[in-house]
This record gives structure tokens, sequence and C-alpha cells, in this order.
């Protein structure tokens, strides 16, 4: 039975949970981004006491290595490095836009969503990157790349493009931008189906343990979060 921690500190709202193979045995959440840091140091702690299991029992220390928030990332990494680290566990890295569209196929799965039969199917993971930007990638029925994560600028021939290749799903915090693309007269015939969810520690644990399974790790010394893009700060008025 694998033991695993889970991190996830990439958005708005922070995640961690303890999961025993596909299990979630305990997990907690916290809304206030700006304490995210000092709630995953208790939360962990607590954790362990509700589960009953020590941290030394863990089999390895799973996190979200983004995109999404810049500090949030950088939180939710330092901690997740610092714990494998003392305890030498192996770290697992797992993408935001990848448990989303982990979510997108199990909402489908739940609902027996006749589109899980199509092989033309597309899951546009989406985090809001401010303006018409946001952080994407496209995935097939099985997980699968269909386009790779990267910054993209949402504008109405995109999104034709992608309806005219099959059916197309939107998931993630870039839904609402995209909702308003569609409203255009252009789109009344074919429009993408848009699920207002997010991603789970379940989901979490689901990704985590195919990866603790193929020994594919994070190198501790060298991982860092995936911004997708550069950081910008506004210079400070003198």
């Amino acid at each position: 039975m694998n033991t695993l921690l889970h991190i996830d500190t990439a958005g708005p709202d922070a995640l961690i949970g303890i999961s025993q193979d596909l299990q979630v045995i305990a997990s907690k959440q916290n809304n206030l981004s700006n304490t995210h840091g000092e709630f995953v140091q208790a939360g962990v702690e607590e954790l362990c006491k509700e589960a009953g299991i020590s941290l030394k029992d863990m089999d390895a220390i799973a996190v979200t290595m983004g995109p999404g928030s810049y500090t949030g990332l950088r939180v939710g990494l330092a901690s997740a490095k610092g714990l494998a680290f003392a305890l030498n566990k192996p770290l697992i890295g797992l993408s935001t836009l990848s448990l989303l569209a982990k979510a997108a196929i199990g909402h489908l799965i739940e609902t027996k969503n006749d589109l899980l039969d199509d092989k033309q199917l597309q899951v546009f993971s989406m985090i809001d990157a401010r303006r018409m930007e946001i952080f994407g990638a496209i995935y097939n029925s099985s997980l699968d790349y269909l386009a790779p994560e990267k910054a993209i600028i949402l504008d109405e021939p995109l999104l034709h493009s992608l309806l005219t290749n099959g059916p197309l799903i939107c998931i993630g915090s870039g839904v609402a931008k995209t909702k308003i693309l569609t409203q255009h007269t252009d789109f009344h015939n074919k429009l993408p189906l848009f699920l207002d969810c997010s991603y789970s520690i379940d989901n979490m644990a689901a990704l985590a343990v195919d990866k603790f399974k193929a020994n594919d790790f994070e190198d501790l010394a060298y991982s860092g979060p995936a911004y997708l893009k550069d950081y910008y700060q506004k210079p400070l008025i003198k």
C-alpha cells in the first residue's frame, strides 16, 4: 500500500491530504490564499494525527508544480521539498493542467456522458492568466497531450479551429473568459462543454500513484515551479 502526502497551493484554495493507494484517508482545505504557508505547516501535522500516520511512514510527497500562482507555487514546492529532504522521501510533481483534465474525464464518467466515446474528444485545461491570456494544455480522453502546456492568447479563431477538430471540453479558471468569447452568434451551432469545477485531492492521488509506480520523481536539487511565463513585477514609483 502506497501512502502519499499531497500538497497543493497553486491556486486561491490550498489543498493537503493523505492517500493510501487511491483512497484519500484525510484532507484539509484553506480558502485564504495569503495564509497557505502557515496552513500547510500546521495542517500536515493535524492530518497525520487525524489519520494516525507518522510523517516518516509516507512513501512520497506529491506537490503541484504549476502553472498557477507565482507565490503559491513557491510556497507549496518549498514545503514539499523540505519534507522530502528531511524524510528522505521521493518528490512527485503534478501538473495543475493535467489534474484539471483528470477532473474533467472523471466528470464525464460520473455523468455517463456520451462524449467519452468520441475519439476526437479534446479536453482544454485552462488557468486564468489575466487579460485574455491563459495557461493551457489540450488532452485526449486518455490524458495524452494534444497540445502542450503553454501561455495562450484566447480568441475566437482559436476556439473555432479547435471545435472543427472535434468536441471540446473547457475546465479551469479560464472558463469564464472563454464563455464570453462564445457569446458571438458564430458559435450558436457548436459550443464547447464548460465545466465549472476544479480538481480534488482524489485527482491528485490518482495521478500521483501512477507516477509513484513508474518511479517518476522530481530532482530535489533542480526541480522548480512551472510558471510557463516570466514573472513581471511593476517597478516601484519613487
